[in-house]
């Protein structure tokens, strides 16, 4: 993401001409290495049918296609996902809340991907769908409104199926089932009997999930209703745990007084000193000076804690040790503190997150090229891990971006829930 790291949802503004010839330029060259993009499809001999889909996701910082390419050989067992082509472009379509034909045309350009992957005789029977999270939801409901009709009628105009309500914002539970789907279908645990199954934790400019089946009824009745749902796919009946806790910006929690819009924070460098946009307004944020008060990782966690204790819900059974997928900003964050390799990913335990955002925190000046905002950002995951979640300090964390070299967001799963309404499966 952004400079503002996890607390801030980065909002261009596109009203000066300069502007809006960086985003033209931008498209321009995605268009210009789209050909390269592409490779052919292998199409296996022994396959009975083969069929497409393509999900939109209008997130807060880009939007992203995913073109998935499956094989059904049994009617009775879940379809074998034999490619996906993705893509995406940044800023997200909440960047264009004041010119929508500018958010329209970018989707209109990322559907050249889907053009150039599926085959033109595939195109009628294809559908296609976008889903906006964070970015959107946030917005005015008029603006969002304005953007996803623009987006409607790039879809209109379009050689691909348009299934009913296939542009819309997607409900943030919703995002936590959906993207634990893709997980646990990607990583085989869907095709077990034994109904083993990973968790899902994600971390986005506005919102942050965790979903995971329990295996404990105390789980299920010591949480809140709303927090366990109850979905059937693939002939199967799941009941997750899944959560949403509140938009929590740490940096608003400083607004007092005359100087409600200056905000001074342990978890900056010291002479950082920067003005922010959020929801309309502009604030400056600041690093507390010296003399004042002393800047680092303890003073960081008490300024976070006071934000996340008791806000976030802890679900019994996290007490106990089990493996969880982690992603955007998880995944991002420990790369730029050096806690795992951006290519691979890795696996981590809570403790390392504490670990790495100590390091970062009392040598700030060191990461400030990095982010001035990496302190608070591993700060912020720590605390969110162990005081929000209440996971283990044991508690271990695959760290990845693609499962089998497929991206592990929501768009698989909400892919399949869409084929599953127009009974395509």
């Amino acid at each position: 993401m952004a400079s503002w790291g996890v607390v801030k949802v980065h909002i261009t503004a596109c009203y000066c001409f300069g502007a809006l010839l960086l985003v033209v330029a931008s498209v321009l060259d995605f268009s210009a290495s789209l050909g390269n993009l592409l490779p052919s499809l292998s199409r296996p001999a022994n396959s009975s049918r083969i069929f497409y889909g393509v999900m939109f996701d209008a997130g807060s910082t880009g939007t992203r296609i995913h073109v998935y390419t499956f094989i059904q050989k049994d009617p009775e067992e879940l379809p074998v996902l034999d490619n996906e082509m993705f893509h995406s472009i940044k800023p997200g379509l909440s960047a264009y809340a004041d010119m929508p034909e500018m958010g329209g045309y970018t989707v209109r350009q990322l559907l050249k991907v889907a053009k150039k992957t599926v085959p033109q005789l595939d195109w009628k029977r294809t559908p296609l769908v976008l889903k906006a999270t964070a970015g959107l939801r946030l917005l005015p409901p008029e603006k969002a409104q304005a953007l996803l009709e623009q987006v409607q009628e790039v879809f209109d105009e379009s050689p691909f199926f348009v299934p009913d309500d296939s542009v819309s914002i997607m409900d943030g539970t919703n995002e936590g089932i959906l993207a634990w789907v893709t997980v646990n279908f990607l990583t085989g645990h869907l095709y077990a009997e034994t109904r083993k199954s990973v968790g899902i934790l994600d971390l986005g400019g506005g919102s942050t999930q965790i979903t995971f089946l329990p295996k404990s009824k105390k789980t299920i009745v010591s949480s809140p209703a709303d927090y366990i749902a109850r979905f059937d796919m693939f002939n199967t009946t799941y009941e997750l745990y899944t959560h949403r806790p509140p938009f929590i910006n740490i940096l608003l929690l400083y607004a007092t007084g005359l100087e409600w819009r200056v905000f001074k924070s342990a978890c900056l460098p010291k002479k950082f000193r920067e003005e922010w946009s959020f929801g309309g307004l502009t604030y400056t944020v600041s690093g507390i000076p010296d003399g004042e008060s002393y800047a680092g990782y303890k003073l960081c966690y008490q300024e976070v804690l006071k934000v996340v204790k008791g806000i976030v819900h802890q679900p019994y059974e996290l007490k106990d040790t089990s493996v969880f997928y982690a992603f955007s900003y998880y995944f991002d964050r420990a790369m730029d503190a050096g806690l795992i390799d951006g290519t691979q990913g890795g696996m981590l335990e809570v403790r390392d997150f504490k670990k790495g955002a100590k390091e970062v925190c009392n040598k700030m000046s060191k990461y400030r090229p990095v982010s001035p905002f990496l302190c608070m950002d591993m700060t912020y995951i720590t605390c969110l891990l162990k005081d929000g979640f209440g996971f283990k300090e044991n508690t271990v964390l695959q760290l990845t971006k693609k499962v089998n070299n497929i991206e592990t967001s929501w768009a698989l799963g909400a892919t399949f829930k869409h084929f599953q309404n127009l009974k395509i499966h």
